[in-house]
């Protein structure tokens, strides 16, 4: 079928405005359609960097850059892969989780798929709607516990739109293999019900066996519709994350990024900690504030972690505890515990809250994933800094209005001690004659790479080693110099690199776990960087050949 020229102006991928050349206006009908300069793409680049930079706010920045992709992907692409540290946290935390609460207030274009709870029974005839059929990666959401915001329903679709453009400017993710979906089965919060802005399902939230049959039906859709397609689970509640990983990791390729994507970026921050620190992984007491799927499943992989280096998994549980909303997790609270806690209820007396829990463990590491502001206080970072020469604090809890603490506080509290990490980005901190780099344990370090890798290998599983080597690869790209600034991981300006480099580490586990459909190439590391997406524009028409 041939393309009209208003096809190449109004389809994103194929759009270059004004870079459009003299013989692509010629041989594509373009003639008369653009002003007649033409403009390279480094200068419509500084115009678009210009114009952003202009807007008063993050949340408009973050319309006009989504605005951007709607019309002209090479273009959006390329400012944020030349300015990630800058755009990152509009397009993704902190700024997407606004973004998202007011998703119905700013929508200008629907963008991926929406399978709601009316639609049992022809999920895969929505799926066979999508354009695109070589799908390599879908991130499904179903709205219930978006970041640290809980439940905003149809809202949540910010955070697929967020997840996947990460895939593409960080590990070079063709955005065209890139699918965000929705699974809309209601919201349980009345005043989104009652917006008339709002986008979603009118009704309360469908649980039990009607919602358990929906996703289903969408994993096996997905299989025949996209078949080799990596499912990436991502805000779900606690209980559905934990419940729907189990039932389809060892069936279908799929993975949680709240529970695994969050539980690498956490062991490699704990392995660059341990540099400073000098105590191995191995010696680390890590307690953690929350004890829900994304804390379990850090717990997880940092005693998987311990057990490779030598202790007996069992043991390894034991370095690792956990404050709930009733306290000190242990055995004597076994009864009304949910089954993901039971590993890690241990046999010590109760302790009533965060710093009792500190006082009585003395733990070296802290951990925040509680999506509770400001509970590190003054006396919980102070008494981690009485404990340790060197105490680890990670505030992970997103946006940032959710974290536990801010860099400021942890290194005023500790004298400027703490090693630090937070799920949200924060400004340097002055401190004495020194200025402190508060590093961001952003799961964007992790899943794109993961992701890359998987599509390399054509892995039919994503499994814990993977992660484990994702979290390996991170930490070893830390330099000293950034260790020394305060950092744990890489400059976000280095993440291309780095997300390569774990792909590779990822699609080598795929071949030695005998996963890969793939066959591995003689040249991986040149492999990687042939699938990685280039966001210089297309050429349509030679000069001299129209």
């Amino acid at each position: 079928m041939s393309l009209s020229a208003f096809d190449y102006l109004h389809d994103p991928r194929r759009n270059k405005g004004t870079s459009f050349t003299d013989a692509e206006r010629d041989a594509l009908g373009l003639r008369g359609l653009l002003p007649p300069r033409v403009t390279t793409q480094p200068e419509q680049q500084a115009r678009v960097l210009d114009n952003f930079r202009q807007k008063s706010s993050p949340l408009e920045k973050y319309i006009y850059l989504i605005s951007l992709m709607d019309r002209n992907e090479h273009l959006f692409y390329r400012m944020v892969m030349e300015h990630v540290e800058e755009i990152m946290p509009i397009i993704y935390t902190p700024t997407v989780g606004e973004a998202c609460v007011k998703f119905g207030q700013i929508f200008r274009r629907p963008r991926g798929l929406y399978v709601t709870a009316t639609d049992r029974g022809r999920v895969k005839r929505i799926l066979q709607n999508w354009p695109e059929r070589d799908i390599g990666m879908i991130v499904v959401t179903d709205g219930e516990r978006i970041l640290g915001l809980g439940d905003l329903g149809a809202n949540g679709m910010g955070i697929p739109i967020g997840k996947l453009s990460l895939y593409t400017a960080c590990a070079g993710v063709n955005p065209a293999l890139c699918l965000p979906v929705t699974i809309d089965v209601g919201t349980n919060r009345a005043e989104l019900r009652s917006d008339p802005l709002y986008l979603g399902l009118l009704q309360e939230r469908v649980r039990g066996a009607l919602y358990d049959e929906l996703v289903e039906e969408f994993v096996l859709a997905v299989q025949e519709v996209f078949p080799g397609a990596v499912i990436q689970f991502e805000d779900f509640a606690t209980e559905n994350a934990i419940r729907l990983l189990a039932r389809f990791r060892d069936r279908v390729c799929c993975f949680n990024d709240d529970i695994q994507g969050t539980a690498a970026v956490t062991l490699a921050g704990l392995l660059s900690a341990a540099r400073i620190t000098g105590e191995p992984i191995t010696e680390q007491r890590v307690l953690f504030l929350g004890a829900g799927s994304a804390a379990t499943g850090i717990a997880d992989l940092i005693a998987s972690a311990m057990a490779r280096d030598g202790i007996a998994l069992g043991e390894a549980r034991t370095h690792c505890w956990f404050v709930d909303s009733h306290g000190l997790v242990v055995q004597s609270r076994r009864a009304e515990l949910a089954e993901h806690k039971l590993p890690y209820a241990h046999d010590h007396a109760p302790a009533a809250d965060l710093l009792a829990a500190i006082e009585a463990l003395r733990p070296t590491a802290i951990v925040g994933v509680s999506a509770q502001p400001r509970t590190f206080t003054e006396p919980v970072v102070r008494a981690m800094a009485r404990i340790n020469a060197r105490p680890i604090i990670f505030p992970l809890s997103n946006p940032t209005s959710k974290s536990e603490c801010t860099a400021e506080e942890a290194y005023h509290w500790s004298e400027g001690r703490a090693v630090f990490a937070s799920g949200s980005p924060f400004e340097p901190v002055p401190l004495g004659a020194r200025t402190l780099l508060p590093g961001q344990g952003n799961n964007a370090y992790i899943f794109p790479g993961v992701g890359l890798g998987v599509i390399v290998s054509r892995a039919t599983r994503v499994t814990d080693t993977m992660f484990y080597a994702a979290a390996r690869t991170l930490a070893t790209g830390v330099s000293q110099a950034s260790l020394d600034s305060g950092l744990l991981y890489p400059r976000l300006r280095d993440i291309r690199q780095v997300s390569a480099a774990i792909a590779e580490a990822v699609a080598e586990v795929a071949y030695a776990e005998g996963l890969a459909r793939a066959p591995r190439p003689a040249d991986l590391t040149g492999e990687i960087q042939r699938h990685m997406y280039d966001a210089t524009y297309p050429v349509y028409a030679e000069p001299g050949r129209v």
